[in-house]
């Protein structure tokens, strides 16, 4: 393993009943195996822990929100399996994120691309600065959205999603996303938003946790086939990477 896939890491901190789940990465906030792995389990545990009354998830640094999957782990991918076992990260993430029985809040301060804009399509209400541009850009290494794209289609529409995944290197605005309904509310500055983010979870925490069980429940009805949906998008991805093609297209993007 190179360092780069060895580096980051999530915590949870608690903070008058709030969960504060942090993922770290010194590449943009990119995701390597062991991270995705860590963060589904933070979720898991966040949401069975009754100290908890909602979950706000956020990943560290004032620049890129999330970078998406470590390009580094992607080259390393030489067979079928280890390829579905990476991307079967995502879908545990957003399985997770699904099946939490807390309300998770998030937290945009940058730029996400890829499985980034995964994350921000998976929490139940999603706060952004204006600088937090969206970008899938899997088909321009080669691959596609596919572990993703549920998730991202559920929130921006096929039309949304196709755009994104169509366009793949193309940044969309944070209006842009906003308007389509990614991100529920916009601010110039990431302490507006943090503002904005505490007023919301006092009122959650002051909410009644069984109603909002129930309507998490709501929100993520029809997702039932989902870990079964996305296990078989993860097979698709970790296959296409083992392509001379794809692995040809990561390299020349890491390079730019």
């Amino acid at each position: 393993m190179t360092d780069a896939i060895q580096q980051g890491d999530v915590s949870l901190k608690l903070k008058d009943e709030v969960g504060y789940i942090e993922f770290f990465h010194p590449l943009s906030n990119s995701l390597p195996g062991r991270v995705l792995a860590k963060l589904a389990d933070t979720i898991t545990q966040a949401g069975k822990d009754d100290a908890v009354k909602v979950i706000v998830l956020q990943s560290a640094g004032e620049r890129a929100f999330c970078a998406g999957a470590s390009f580094d782990e992607l080259i390393s991918i030489n067979d079928l399996d280890t390829g579905k076992k990476f991307f079967s990260g995502f879908a545990n993430v957003i399985n997770a994120m699904r099946k939490c029985p807390k309300l998770i809040i998030g937290r945009v301060q940058g730029k996400a691309v890829g499985g980034g804009v995964g994350l921000a399509s998976s929490v139940d209400y999603c706060f952004a600065t204006k600088y937090a541009d969206v970008k899938l850009s899997e088909l321009a290494v080669g691959i596609g959205p596919f572990v993703v794209g549920p998730a991202v289609e559920r929130k921006l529409g096929l039309s949304g999603m196709s755009d994104l995944a169509i366009n793949a290197t193309e940044w969309r605005s944070a209006a842009w996303a906003h308007e389509r309904g990614l991100y529920n509310d916009i601010f110039d500055t990431a302490a507006d938003m943090d503002a904005a983010i505490a007023a919301l979870v006092k009122k959650l925490r002051s909410s009644n946790p069984e109603a909002m069980k129930l309507l998490k429940e709501v929100f993520w009805k029809g997702t039932e086939d989902w870990d079964e949906l996305l296990a078989q998008r993860a097979a698709m991805s970790g296959k296409l990477v083992l392509s001379d093609f794809t692995k040809n297209a990561i390299e020349k993007f890491k390079q730019k």
